[in-house]
């Protein structure tokens, strides 16, 4: 079969369509003919050499796919040859074919094409194992959501939203915003020009933010702790803002504060398949009725999945980035 491949670490450019070898059915997993795959800001970094795969894993991009079932292992039950499904990978969904453990894989919702729901896994997992099974959000909390505009931030509002909790997001530009305020965010900060945390803290009478979820890190966590409200849930799940910051701990005590720093890549197979067990039972029903939607923002084609990183690490896209078969 045919993959994208890093041929060493570097820009978008060593990137390459090249034959590899098929994959191997295990006994506890499907093949899927992968249909589409998205791109996400793990798949940059692998590419740049700082985010290698967990052993095991191919070691070409793509944390998520959709696709058609080819195979199925022995000891595999619920699924068949032809269903069409969407799945959340450790790696390797920049091929025409990948092997997937069973109970990472989701069926297609209803009112999704195929193409699009490759878009879903990676990100809603993301955000309901974080906001929700980490975070609790609950009803009348206000979540706030750095990178409203990107995959994780769109699919972030409309969970909060459908969870009628109040969305407050930051975003670089006012046609990200305006986008963030279509889909139900009401407190909008272009972090460019505004401080979020006196704005939110100002949009809501000085409660501040329940939950946040960060995609940023070091360079927020001062800014984050002051917006949290009492016995509020920070959530870092991105560095892209650095790594290393000093934690102001009476702030966290005195306000009964949790945070939280995850990864869902490197979790152990049982912690996915619970994840996507409670994606599948909480969150399916609310893209089924079009209550979520996945957000897309163009699709390209996998061999110029070079063109697809350029967007990304450019950053002006809205939602999620494709690559089709």
């Amino acid at each position: 079969m045919h993959a994208v491949v890093i041929t060493e670490p570097g820009g978008p450019d060593v990137l390459r369509w090249s034959v590899v070898p098929d994959p191997e059915c295990g006994p506890d997993e499907v093949v899927l003919d992968v249909a589409a795959a998205a791109v996400n800001r793990a798949d940059l970094l692998q590419r740049q050499g700082h985010y290698p795969p967990p052993p095991g894993t191919p070691a070409w991009p793509g944390l998520e796919c959709s696709g058609t079932v080819r195979a199925v292992g022995a000891a595999v039950s619920g699924w068949s040859v032809g269903d069409r499904v969407c799945a959340l990978l450790s790696g390797g969904g920049y091929a025409e074919q990948v092997a997937v453990p069973a109970g990472q894989v989701l069926p297609v919702p209803a009112g999704v094409d195929l193409e699009t729901a490759a878009g879903l896994p990676e990100v809603m997992c993301t955000v309901w194992s974080n906001v929700v099974m980490a975070g609790r959000l609950s009803r009348g909390d206000v979540l706030l959501v750095h990178g409203g505009g990107s995959g994780i931030g769109t699919a972030a509002i409309q969970i909060g939203v459908a969870l009628d909790a109040t969305v407050a997001v930051t975003a670089g530009s006012q046609a990200k915003l305006d986008r963030c305020r279509d889909l139900g965010a009401s407190i909008l900060v272009n972090y460019r020009e505004e401080d979020f945390a006196e704005v939110v803290r100002t949009a809501t009478d000085g409660h501040g933010a329940d939950v946040v979820l960060d995609i940023i890190g070091a360079k927020y966590l001062s800014a984050n702790l002051d917006v949290l409200a009492t016995a509020g849930r920070l959530i870092v799940i991105g560095l892209q803002g650095g790594r290393k910051a000093e934690l102001d701990l009476r702030t966290l005590m005195g306000k009964r504060a949790s945070l939280i720093g995850t990864t869902l890549r490197a979790r152990p197979v049982e912690e996915k398949a619970e994840i996507v067990a409670d994606v599948c039972e909480h969150l399916w029903p609310l893209i089924s009725s079009g209550a979520v939607k996945p957000i897309i923002d163009r699709v390209i084609p996998m061999r110029d999945a070079a063109e697809a990183h350029r967007v990304v690490e450019h950053g002006d896209h809205v939602g999620k980035v494709l690559l089709t078969r």
